[in-house]
């Protein structure tokens, strides 16, 4: 057992809100990342317990679509398809990990991170958005915390696959 080095940005103890609150979910996003750090392909298909289809390599696709959907799709309007999911597949980003292209999902997290950055650059946290699900209102600020809280719960669910797959563990 070896944990990767840990090389996640550091929290700012003082800043303006929009600077702490992205520095708080890129460190969550580091965390994916280095949850899955000096795995094999088969390491990151590894299932949790059946009938489970969760997997590393499904959280990381799974935090795509939910990067895109919240902050492209969401947030800026734009009209962009899930990447994994889909009506007839509605859990495609875990289901379908068995011959996905590792380093292709792992690019596209790069991908719906630098386009979530850009959907938010030179935003207010007041600003608002219209949910395409529901059709309530939405603050960026809201959008925040929400994604801090969808990363942490992914990232308990990644502490506890490594830990299965090869005994590594860390905060």
């Amino acid at each position: 057992m070896v944990t990767p080095p840990d090389t996640r940005p550091h929290k700012p103890k003082i800043a303006d809100e929009h600077t702490m609150l992205e520095a708080f979910l890129d460190r969550h996003r580091a965390t994916l990342l280095w949850k899955c750090a000096g795995l094999t392909d088969e390491q990151l298909r590894t299932r949790s317990v059946e009938p489970s289809p969760l997997s590393l390599l499904g959280l990381v696709r799974h935090m795509v679509d939910v990067e895109l959907g919240w902050f492209v799709r969401g947030f800026a309007g734009e009209d962009v398809p899930p990447t994994y999911s889909s009506d007839d597949n509605p859990d495609g980003d875990f289901d379908d990990v068995d011959k996905a292209d590792v380093r292709a999902d792992f690019a596209a997290f790069d991908a719906a991170v630098a386009r979530s950055k850009a959907a938010v650059a030179g935003a207010s946290m007041d600003d608002q958005f219209t949910g395409r699900r529901t059709g309530e209102q939405f603050q960026l600020r809201w959008l925040y915390l929400h994604m801090l809280e969808e990363y942490a719960r992914h990232n308990g669910h990644a502490d506890l696959l490594r830990e299965r797959i090869d005994g590594a563990t860390g905060e």
